[in-house]
Protein backbone atom coordinates (compact mmCIF):
# COMPACT_ATOMS: atom_id res chain seq x y z
CA UNK A 1 0.00 0.00 0.00
CA UNK A 2 0.98 3.64 -0.43
CA UNK A 3 3.35 5.35 1.98
CA UNK A 4 0.61 8.00 2.37
CA UNK A 5 -1.10 5.61 4.80
CA UNK A 6 1.68 6.17 7.34
CA UNK A 7 0.62 8.61 10.03
CA UNK A 8 2.68 11.70 10.77
CA UNK A 9 3.66 12.44 14.35
CA UNK A 10 3.13 16.00 15.50
CA UNK A 11 5.74 15.38 18.23
CA UNK A 12 8.37 12.65 18.63
CA UNK A 13 6.42 11.21 21.56
CA UNK A 14 3.00 11.15 19.90
CA UNK A 15 1.70 7.60 20.04
CA UNK A 16 0.04 6.03 17.00
CA UNK A 17 -2.56 3.46 18.02
CA UNK A 18 -4.42 0.92 15.93
CA UNK A 19 -7.85 -0.14 17.23
CA UNK A 20 -9.37 -3.31 15.79
CA UNK A 21 -12.82 -4.71 16.56
CA UNK A 22 -13.29 -8.29 15.38
CA UNK A 23 -16.92 -9.29 14.88
CA UNK A 24 -18.77 -11.01 12.05
CA UNK A 25 -22.13 -9.43 12.85
CA UNK A 26 -20.92 -5.91 13.65
CA UNK A 27 -18.76 -5.81 10.51
CA UNK A 28 -21.85 -6.80 8.49
CA UNK A 29 -23.96 -4.05 10.10
CA UNK A 30 -26.18 -6.48 12.04
CA UNK A 31 -25.60 -4.50 15.23
CA UNK A 32 -23.68 -1.46 16.42
CA UNK A 33 -20.05 -2.12 17.29
CA UNK A 34 -19.25 -1.24 20.91
CA UNK A 35 -15.59 -2.25 20.97
CA UNK A 36 -14.03 0.65 19.08
CA UNK A 37 -15.88 3.39 21.01
CA UNK A 38 -14.98 1.70 24.31
CA UNK A 39 -11.28 1.55 23.43
CA UNK A 40 -11.16 5.11 22.14
CA UNK A 41 -13.02 6.64 25.09
CA UNK A 42 -10.84 4.83 27.64
CA UNK A 43 -7.61 5.88 25.93
CA UNK A 44 -8.81 9.49 25.73
CA UNK A 45 -9.20 9.45 29.52
CA UNK A 46 -5.99 7.55 30.26
CA UNK A 47 -3.41 9.31 28.08
CA UNK A 48 -2.01 12.71 29.07
CA UNK A 49 -1.35 13.46 25.39
CA UNK A 50 -4.06 12.32 22.95
CA UNK A 51 -3.07 9.52 20.63
CA UNK A 52 -3.73 9.28 16.93
CA UNK A 53 -6.08 6.39 16.20
CA UNK A 54 -6.61 4.23 13.16
CA UNK A 55 -9.71 2.04 13.46
CA UNK A 56 -10.74 -1.17 11.72
CA UNK A 57 -13.98 -3.17 12.06
CA UNK A 58 -13.44 -6.59 10.53
CA UNK A 59 -14.98 -10.10 10.49
CA UNK A 60 -13.76 -13.17 12.38
CA UNK A 61 -11.50 -14.34 9.56
CA UNK A 62 -7.99 -15.33 10.59
CA UNK A 63 -6.24 -14.10 7.45
CA UNK A 64 -8.16 -10.82 7.48
CA UNK A 65 -7.17 -10.24 11.11
CA UNK A 66 -3.50 -11.02 10.44
CA UNK A 67 -3.45 -8.82 7.35
CA UNK A 68 -5.02 -5.96 9.30
CA UNK A 69 -2.43 -6.20 12.08
CA UNK A 70 0.40 -6.24 9.53
CA UNK A 71 -1.08 -3.20 7.77
CA UNK A 72 -1.42 -1.21 11.00
CA UNK A 73 2.14 -1.93 12.14
CA UNK A 74 4.14 -2.15 8.91
CA UNK A 75 2.33 0.37 6.73
CA UNK A 76 0.51 2.79 9.03
CA UNK A 77 3.32 2.76 11.61
CA UNK A 78 1.30 2.14 14.78
CA UNK A 79 3.24 1.76 18.02
CA UNK A 80 0.41 -0.05 19.80
CA UNK A 81 -2.46 -2.11 18.40
CA UNK A 82 -5.40 -3.12 20.59
CA UNK A 83 -7.90 -5.68 19.37
CA UNK A 84 -11.24 -6.57 20.90
CA UNK A 85 -13.34 -9.64 20.23
CA UNK A 86 -12.77 -13.15 18.95
CA UNK A 87 -10.78 -14.51 21.90
CA UNK A 88 -13.13 -17.18 23.25
CA UNK A 89 -13.26 -20.93 22.52
CA UNK A 90 -15.95 -20.80 19.82
CA UNK A 91 -15.13 -22.06 16.34
CA UNK A 92 -15.09 -18.54 14.85
CA UNK A 93 -12.90 -17.09 17.62
CA UNK A 94 -9.50 -16.89 15.91
CA UNK A 95 -8.04 -13.53 17.00
CA UNK A 96 -5.28 -15.11 19.15
CA UNK A 97 -4.18 -17.40 16.32
CA UNK A 98 -4.11 -14.47 13.88
CA UNK A 99 -2.12 -12.39 16.37
CA UNK A 100 0.45 -15.08 17.14
CA UNK A 101 0.94 -15.62 13.41
CA UNK A 102 2.23 -12.06 12.93
CA UNK A 103 4.18 -11.68 16.18
CA UNK A 104 7.93 -12.04 16.49
CA UNK A 105 7.98 -12.21 20.31
CA UNK A 106 5.19 -13.51 22.55
CA UNK A 107 4.36 -11.44 25.66
CA UNK A 108 2.42 -13.95 27.80
CA UNK A 109 2.23 -11.80 30.92
CA UNK A 110 -0.46 -9.58 29.44
CA UNK A 111 -2.87 -12.46 28.87
CA UNK A 112 -2.09 -13.95 32.27
CA UNK A 113 -2.89 -10.67 34.03
CA UNK A 114 -6.10 -10.11 32.07
CA UNK A 115 -7.39 -13.51 33.14
CA UNK A 116 -6.44 -12.85 36.76
CA UNK A 117 -8.46 -9.62 36.71
CA UNK A 118 -11.48 -11.21 35.03
CA UNK A 119 -11.45 -14.17 37.43
CA UNK A 120 -12.42 -11.74 40.18
CA UNK A 121 -15.79 -11.43 38.46
CA UNK A 122 -16.56 -14.62 36.56
CA UNK A 123 -15.17 -18.19 36.66
CA UNK A 124 -15.50 -18.37 32.88
CA UNK A 125 -12.50 -16.01 32.61
CA UNK A 126 -10.41 -19.16 32.22
CA UNK A 127 -12.04 -19.60 28.81
CA UNK A 128 -10.57 -16.36 27.49
CA UNK A 129 -7.53 -16.74 25.24
CA UNK A 130 -6.20 -13.19 24.90
CA UNK A 131 -2.54 -12.96 23.87
CA UNK A 132 -0.03 -10.18 23.28
CA UNK A 133 2.98 -10.05 20.98
CA UNK A 134 5.68 -7.74 19.74
CA UNK A 135 5.86 -7.40 15.98
CA UNK A 136 9.31 -6.33 14.74
CA UNK A 137 10.21 -5.22 11.24
CA UNK A 138 13.56 -3.90 9.98
CA UNK A 139 12.91 -0.38 11.27
CA UNK A 140 9.84 -0.50 13.50
CA UNK A 141 8.39 -2.44 16.42
CA UNK A 142 4.90 -2.46 17.92
CA UNK A 143 3.03 -4.04 20.79
CA UNK A 144 -0.18 -5.88 19.85
CA UNK A 145 -2.64 -6.85 22.61
CA UNK A 146 -5.89 -8.80 22.39
CA UNK A 147 -8.55 -7.48 24.77
CA UNK A 148 -11.95 -8.89 25.78
CA UNK A 149 -15.03 -8.08 23.72
CA UNK A 150 -17.25 -6.38 26.33
CA UNK A 151 -16.73 -2.66 27.14
CA UNK A 152 -16.86 -3.30 30.90
CA UNK A 153 -14.22 -6.02 30.64
CA UNK A 154 -12.06 -3.82 28.40
CA UNK A 155 -12.02 -1.11 31.06
CA UNK A 156 -11.33 -3.55 33.90
CA UNK A 157 -8.41 -5.25 32.17
CA UNK A 158 -6.79 -2.00 31.03
CA UNK A 159 -7.36 -0.03 34.21
CA UNK A 160 -7.26 -2.69 36.92
CA UNK A 161 -9.35 -2.90 40.07
CA UNK A 162 -9.56 -0.24 42.77
CA UNK A 163 -11.16 -0.08 46.20
CA UNK A 164 -13.72 2.51 47.32
CA UNK A 165 -10.90 4.96 48.11
CA UNK A 166 -9.37 4.64 44.64
CA UNK A 167 -6.42 2.53 45.79
CA UNK A 168 -5.29 -0.07 43.27
CA UNK A 169 -6.09 -3.64 44.31
CA UNK A 170 -5.04 -5.37 41.09
CA UNK A 171 -2.97 -3.47 38.48
CA UNK A 172 -4.41 -3.22 35.00
CA UNK A 173 -2.31 -4.28 32.05
CA UNK A 174 -1.93 -0.73 30.72
CA UNK A 175 0.33 0.07 33.68
CA UNK A 176 3.04 -1.90 31.88
CA UNK A 177 2.32 -0.70 28.33
CA UNK A 178 4.25 2.62 28.31
CA UNK A 179 7.50 1.05 29.56
CA UNK A 180 7.11 -1.84 27.11
CA UNK A 181 6.80 0.70 24.29
CA UNK A 182 9.93 2.46 25.62
CA UNK A 183 11.87 -0.80 25.46
CA UNK A 184 10.95 -1.49 21.83
CA UNK A 185 11.97 2.00 20.71
CA UNK A 186 8.60 3.71 20.65
CA UNK A 187 7.42 7.09 21.96
CA UNK A 188 7.44 8.03 25.63
CA UNK A 189 3.83 7.64 26.76
CA UNK A 190 2.45 9.18 29.95
CA UNK A 191 -0.85 8.44 31.65
CA UNK A 192 -3.36 10.10 33.94
CA UNK A 193 -2.59 8.56 37.33
CA UNK A 194 -6.22 8.91 38.39
CA UNK A 195 -7.08 6.38 35.65
CA UNK A 196 -4.01 4.14 35.53
CA UNK A 197 -0.50 4.78 36.81
CA UNK A 198 2.18 3.82 34.31
CA UNK A 199 5.08 2.05 36.00
CA UNK A 200 8.69 2.67 35.01
CA UNK A 201 11.94 2.08 36.88
CA UNK A 202 13.23 5.37 38.31
CA UNK A 203 16.09 5.38 35.82
CA UNK A 204 13.58 5.37 32.92
CA UNK A 205 11.38 8.26 34.13
CA UNK A 206 11.70 11.52 32.19
CA UNK A 207 10.78 15.04 33.35
CA UNK A 208 7.21 16.05 32.43
CA UNK A 209 6.78 17.03 28.80
CA UNK A 210 6.64 20.78 28.38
Amino acid sequence: MSDSLRLTRRHADDILIGLVSVSDRASQGAYQDEGLPALRSWLDLALTQPGQYVERLIPDEQQVISDTLIELVDEVGCDLVLTTGGTGPARRDVTPEATLAVGTKPMPGFGEQMRQISLRFVPTAILSRQVAVIRETDNHSALIINLPGQPKAIKETLEGLKDADGKTIVPGIFAAVPYCIDLIGGPYVETQESVVRAFRPKSAVRPPRG
